[in-house]
């Protein structure tokens, strides 16, 4: 099988799998005052030490999660139900992961408004566009990813946290796509912002970066106001209690060191792989349109996200499937939803266009093979599809 759905999850890294093995055959929960408890505690707090250490936070900033789609929840839901009275509307960009999307959409019948900030072309967040929208009247909160997961383009998240900064807007970023590929610095990215203000939260996924699945954090800055999702024990600073998950955490605290260990050269080699698809894809199907950034320093690594015109992108994938590869139109959390991406039609593209994308994507176990087999069979898949839609219309 040749793997080119990344971004959607990665393999489990095996010092990862033999840390939640190590850890978990320990007894003890780590809100326990006995011997064992404490040895869990202690576990768990140097898990928390080591992930901030990768974050670039204070370890008391960090709260394990569950995942992305937590950490996601607990800061926007958290922002907002924590907000000054009068202050009702939460800034969205367009193209998020439905993670948020979904999240705003059920504030929304709540009462919250919705500041829509439109993409550009290649699926940035205009900086100009988000600050005009953070200066709204009623802001209570903004969120941004910081690489956009289905078409890869990075946005500029120093800049979206200095203007929500200006503007006294807390900010969420969700980095969840971006972590494990992209510098990620919560000192960094939060400056020299005011309590409360800028950046406050951050989200990352443990399955991304080869931890297990059902891992993740939100980092919180200290200052932020945020209302918890859980009730019970108080863990946590009270932002998510329950059972804390030591083995999970030790995993993610080492999938996270390697990770960032291997990044800046992973980068490197990870984008030659993908350049290589993209220029032989489009040297078998001249057609083929890819999106996001074209600047490769501007989109992530692993990503290559392209239209294929006239050919449906449920066709496209059953025939790499059929010839072993594995990729996706988009967010996983879309899977076995026949619908076209919202974030290519954020793009400025059609309906039917984003009826035919498909996003393959590169990661650590990839090679020049999984390249060269999709290049094998990538004309003859196209030349199918087209050919099923035009039977079709007949």
């Amino acid at each position: 099988m040749h793997y080119l759905d990344h971004a959607a999850t990665t393999d489990l890294r095996p010092e990862a799998a033999e840390e939640w093995l190590r850890v978990a055959a320990e007894t003890g929960n780590a809100s326990s005052t006995h011997a064992a408890g404490q040895r869990a505690r202690r576990i768990l707090e140097e898990s928390r030490e080591r992930l901030a250490a990768v974050l670039d936070a204070d370890p008391i900033e960090v709260v394990f999660t569950s995942g992305g789609t937590e950490s996601v929840n607990l800061a926007v839901q958290g922002l907002w139900r924590s907000r000054a009275e009068g202050l009702d509307a939460v800034v969205l960009p367009d193209g998020e992961h439905h993670a948020t999307l979904d999240t705003v959409a059920a504030l929304a019948a709540e009462g919250a408004g919705v500041v829509a900030v439109p993409l550009d072309g290649v699926g940035r967040i205009p900086v100009s566009g988000f600050a005009d929208a953070v200066a709204s009247q009623g802001v209570s909160l903004a969120t941004a990813l910081v690489a956009n997961n289905e078409v890869g383009t990075i946005n500029d998240a120093e800049a979206l946290s200095a203007v929500a900064a200006r503007a006294a807007v807390p900010l969420h970023l969700d980095a969840v796509a971006a972590f494990g590929h992209l510098p990620v610095s919560f000192r960094t990215l939060r400056g020299d912002a005011p309590a409360g203000a800028g950046l406050v939260a951050l989200s990352v996924a443990g399955h991304k970066i080869g931890a297990p699945a059902g891992t993740g954090a939100l980092v919180v800055a200290r200052t932020a106001r945020l209302a918890p999702l859980l009730h019970g024990g108080g863990q946590q600073r009270g932002l998510r209690s329950g059972t804390q998950d030591v083995s999970g955490a030790a995993a993610l605290a080492r999938a996270a060191e390697l990770a960032e260990a291997e990044r800046a050269a992973e980068a490197v080699r990870i984008a030659g792989i993908r350049d290589s698809l993209v220029a032989g894809i489009r040297s078998r199907v001249p057609e083929a349109v890819l999106l996001g950034d074209p600047d490769p320093s501007g989109r992530l690594p692993g990503n290559a996200n392209l239209l294929f015109p006239g050919a449906p992108s449920e066709s496209l994938l059953f025939l790499l499937d059929q010839a072993g590869i594995s990729a996706s139109a988009g967010s996983a959390c879309q899977a076995g939803i026949a619908e076209p991406s919202h974030v290519v039609q954020a793009l400025g593209r059609s309906e039917a266009e984003a009826r035919s994308a498909v996003r393959l994507t590169l990661g650590r176990t990839s090679t020049a093979a999984d390249v060269d087999a999709v290049l094998a069979v990538i004309g003859d898949a196209y030349r199918r599809a087209t050919g099923s839609v035009r039977s079709d219309s007949r």
